[in-house]
């Protein structure tokens, strides 16, 4: 049944051939010395360029439409990245369907993100498995999120995290922090305050460690116009 729904998405996604390419809607949040800008899909092709995004970090290669449509029905039991950017589009006809999957795919791998949180081109999930994060936290471009992660807050005001961010396994981050671009967060850490731009931080609470290896993990960056 799955199968069958997601042949019949893909031929509606290439044939729909009547939206014209546009820039994508770009929605901009303050750091401490900058702004993260952030991507909001407006139709099925602008979910496609962040899938497409998304792929790019992982392969290093740019791939077609098309091909992004055969691997998310190769993988569609288990690529997560793939409905949750599909889900992200409410006004689709498809909406009902990428939600249901999704759901049903956060929940096999015990991933909650809400598909209303807000996040940049070319995201990487570590091991795709057994993360939580608020709905309202803002997350940047080219940002590593790996496995045991919780982003969180009890007062409605969730982090922001930049561009270039490496977030390393069982990290906690607590409240409206800002996270600046190019940072690393180590192993274990538990971060309550702002984390500089470049810095290493690391601890319980986080400290920052050094400015010597800013980004250093983050690979295949996907580049925007607005970045």
């Amino acid at each position: 049944m799955y199968r069958t729904l997601i042949i019949m998405m893909s031929i509606y996604w290439v044939c729909n051939g009547n939206i014209k390419a546009s820039a994508m809607k770009i929605e901009k949040y303050n750091l401490e010395s900058s702004q993260v800008c952030i991507p909001i899909p407006e139709n099925y092709k602008d979910c496609l360029t962040l899938i497409k995004s998304d792929r790019y970090r992982k392969t290093g290669k740019e791939l077609s439409s098309m091909s992004v449509i055969l691997n998310g029905l190769k993988h569609f039991n288990s690529d997560i990245l793939f409905w949750f950017r599909l889900s992200q589009y409410k006004k689709g006809i498809l909406w009902a369907i990428c939600r249901l999957m999704y759901a049903h795919v956060s929940q096999r791998y015990q991933i909650q993100i809400p598909a209303s949180t807000k996040i940049g081109y070319g995201l990487t999930l570590g091991h795709r498995t057994c993360m939580v994060i608020n709905g309202g936290t803002i997350i940047g471009n080219n940002v590593n999120l790996s496995q045991f992660i919780n982003i969180g807050t009890n007062h409605k005001t969730p982090a922001i995290i930049g561009d270039n961010v490496y977030i390393a396994p069982h990290v906690s981050i607590v409240e409206d922090v800002k996270i600046n671009n190019n940072a690393t967060i180590g192993a274990g850490s538990v971060v309550t305050r702002n984390v500089p731009e470049n810095a290493t931080v690391a601890g319980v609470p986080a400290k920052v460690l050094n400015y010597d290896n800013p980004a250093r993990y983050i690979l295949h960056r996907w580049e925007t116009k607005e970045q």
